[in-house]
């Protein structure tokens, strides 16, 4: 296992060539992002509302219960799905779900006006009124379907998309697309620089060249991961270049033809996809984690000035100024900041901070700074860093420039760490990688950590570290 203190070293020895990566992000125009959004999940989210208008106007329950008929019936049909992108535009694929999701609603809306004492009346009137919305939403789901299918025909309403892997699945992707423009997607290049088939029999222009450089040339929406016999071209680091451009990514899985169709399950004919979720940062949950940042770096550094204040003073007491110490770090998309902290380190001859490890037992450490690196003191006034959005409470740790481009050439995805913002704490930290420990393991868990990020995981690493922190306190 490497861990930092060894990855000079070992960068010498097992540095193995990393193939040029544009870095930095250049996303599609917002008006355009927008142009690409499924007009027929807008459609069927307007239908299901005029379908709850009609059927309340026409039933007439009370108004409030009809607030609980619409928040419960589009409520449980969004939490199925039912307003997802998708290509397969298929009514009879989507009836056994949309039935379900109607059940369920009405099973709740049943079990509401019976535990809050409805007179029978009340609650013949809502179910009356759930059932009209499946006679009047089902037909007009039906014809939304037919649209979009006759919009993706006759006027191109496509996704410009890119196949990555010019095999004999990539082309016959590319054939289904042309052939099949009701699926919504319009291929205008395959991406390998190993073609296993012969470039004049592709219908598209064959392209040997970055991924992400050929999505911002061409100006693609959509990416569909074949299987590329390229060596140095790893299915992981397309997906991620496609995430970060914000692309709507999907994966052809091995052994497709005994694919099961599932919820993140796309089909093109006889093809199964898998789609990806989008990138972290593009989902309107983001924003909420950004303002509850805000908010909790806010209140802990007026709660937590009295330490902030203590803890400088002890150290201009151990070893004078500066108090403060500032550090260029990398962020996210590769963006550099000046980090702060409470310095622990005592100031040498000659600033070396940017290219040297800090390992226990570090001399230059004295006690002031020894109980502040224990305790996490010292990375209180990274709570301004988050004010000023160069951080997040939980992400990934930020490293130095230097540490940064060597970690890249040796560990697998460690650049891919920064598609999100860094954090003060992350999910690497509260299992135990800190300081001096395995620099893959730590790119591993922060990978797993952007791919499966949700609000909850975040809950989780915040209640983590609290625990982690009282527990070596206690040691």
């Amino acid at each position: 296992m490497l861990t930092a203190a060894g990855a000079a070293g070992a960068a010498t020895r097992k540095r193995r060539p990393v193939r040029p990566r544009d870095r930095s992000v250049s996303r599609v125009p917002v008006a355009e992002a927008l142009s690409r959004v499924k007009a027929v999940a807008v459609l069927l989210v307007a239908v299901d509302v005029l379908a709850v208008a009609a059927a309340a106007t026409a039933v007439t329950p009370r108004w409030d219960w009809t607030l609980v008929l619409a928040a419960t019936l589009l409520g449980v049909r969004a939490g199925n799905r039912l307003y997802r992108r998708r290509l397969w535009l298929s009514w009879l694929h989507d009836l056994p779900r949309s039935v379900a999701s109607t059940m369920t609603a009405f099973a709740l809306l049943t079990g509401i006006a019976l535990l809050t004492g409805q007179a029978p009346a009340t609650t013949t009137a809502v179910q009356t009124a759930v059932l009209a919305f499946a006679v009047l939403g089902e037909p007009a789901r039906f014809g939304v379907f037919a649209f979009g299918r006759c919009c993706r025909r006759r006027l191109g309403r496509c996704d410009r998309t890119i196949v990555v892997g010019a095999g004999k699945v990539g082309t016959d992707l590319v054939r289904t697309m042309l052939h099949h423009p009701e699926f919504g997607l319009r291929p205008v290049a395959v991406v390998d620089s190993e073609p296993r088939s012969d470039p004049a029999s592709l219908p598209v222009e064959l392209l040997d060249e970055d991924l992400s450089a050929a999505i911002t040339r061409l100006r693609v929406g959509t990416v569909v991961l074949a299987f590329s016999h390229a060596r140095d071209s790893p299915v992981v680091d397309a997906a991620i270049a496609a995430h970060r451009l914000g692309c709507a990514t999907f994966v052809v899985p091995r052994m497709f033809e005994l694919h099961e169709d599932g919820p993140h399950i796309e089909r093109l004919r006889s093809y199964p996809l898998v789609r990806l979720s989008t990138a972290p940062t593009s989902r309107p949950s983001w924003w909420v984690k950004r303002g509850l940042d805000v908010v909790l770096a806010a209140v802990a550094l007026t709660v937590l000035a009295p330490v902030i204040a203590l803890c400088a003073l002890a150290v201009l007491l151990e070893s004078g100024r500066p108090v403060i110490f500032r550090q260029v770090r990398v962020g996210m998309d590769d963006r550099t900041f000046q980090l702060y902290k409470i310095r622990s380190v005592r100031i040498g001859d000659v600033d070396d901070s940017q290219s040297r490890w800090s390992v226990v037992g570090d001399a230059r450490v004295g006690p002031v700074g020894r109980f502040l690196r224990r305790t996490s003191l010292d990375e209180l006034p990274q709570l301004w860093n988050i004010l000023r959005g160069d951080m997040s409470i939980v992400g990934p740790r930020p490293e130095r420039p230097a540490f940064v481009r060597e970690f890249s050439a040796i560990h697998d995805l460690y650049w891919a760490r920064h598609r999100v913002p860094t954090g003060l704490t992350g999910l690497a930290q509260v299992h135990g990688l800190r300081g001096d420990t395995s620099i893959a393991d730590r790119a591993r868990y922060d990978n797993y950590y952007i791919a499966n990020w949700s609000l909850w995981l975040d809950v989780k690493i915040v209640l983590l570290t609290v625990g982690e922190l009282v527990c070596r306190r206690n040691r």
